[in-house]
């Protein structure tokens, strides 16, 4: 099966497969089966198995997974080593977070610049890097060849700035704006991301929860 006819919930539950692997190998688990794997991730054995199905056979039978080698395939999948080089917009409070704690190179990615368009903070460091003024965006696109962005700006300035992004070559957009990006070229990839979406969805759980007890 080629990656392009792999369903979108597939690939969702990929990194997290990858998450488990890797905490039952710090464990020192050498092998799992299926149905081991559905307990500890709340899926069903079935589901692991057609997921991974979908990527080639990785399990024996009888055997199961060997955990080393299916996190190692998984991350392949993934791209966790590609090193993508990646830039981040918007050095606020939120993006600087994420340039500090997010392990970028562990995840497929090589945070290469972050800019800022507020001149008080050019030159200011976070973690290895200085701020850049985003009037220098252009130049270091061209100079560098980033093809992934992290957009921590605010709402209505993101459609301008993916736009201006996709013409200095960026493929890619992790996007916290909390404007949800759509890009009319298909090979163009967005993640919209919504912090308030998944603590909204929290608490439609407590709701849900005070409403059974009523």
């Amino acid at each position: 099966m080629s990656k392009n006819s792999v369903s979108n919930s597939v690939i969702r539950r990929l990194p997290r497969y990858y998450r488990f692997l890797g905490e039952l190998e710090k464990q020192g688990t050498v092998r799992i089966s299926s149905r081991e794997l559905s307990e500890k991730m709340a899926l069903t054995a079935s589901q692991i198995r057609q997921d991974l199905n979908c990527f080639g056979g990785f399990g024996q039978q009888g055997y199961g997974y060997n955990v080393s080698e299916l996190r190692e395939k998984i991350g392949e999948i993934l791209g966790v080593h590609s090193g993508n080089p990646i830039i981040l917009i918007g050095a606020g409070n939120l993006g600087r977070t994420i340039a500090t704690h997010m392990s970028f190179a562990e995840r497929g990615f090589r945070l290469i610049g972050i800019f800022d368009i507020d001149p008080k903070l050019s030159g200011v460091e976070i973690g290895d890097l200085k701020v850049r003024n985003s009037i220098e965006l252009e130049r270091f696109c061209i100079e560098n060849s980033p093809t992934a962005a992290v957009l921590c700006i605010p709402k209505e300035a993101a459609a301008e700035i993916a736009k201006r992004l996709q013409s200095y070559g960026i493929k890619a957009f992790w996007n916290f704006s909390h404007f949800d990006l759509r890009s009319e070229n298909s090979d163009v990839i967005v993640e919209n991301v919504h912090l308030g979406d998944s603590l909204m969805t929290l608490a439609y759980g407590l709701n849900s929860m005070n409403d059974t007890e009523k």
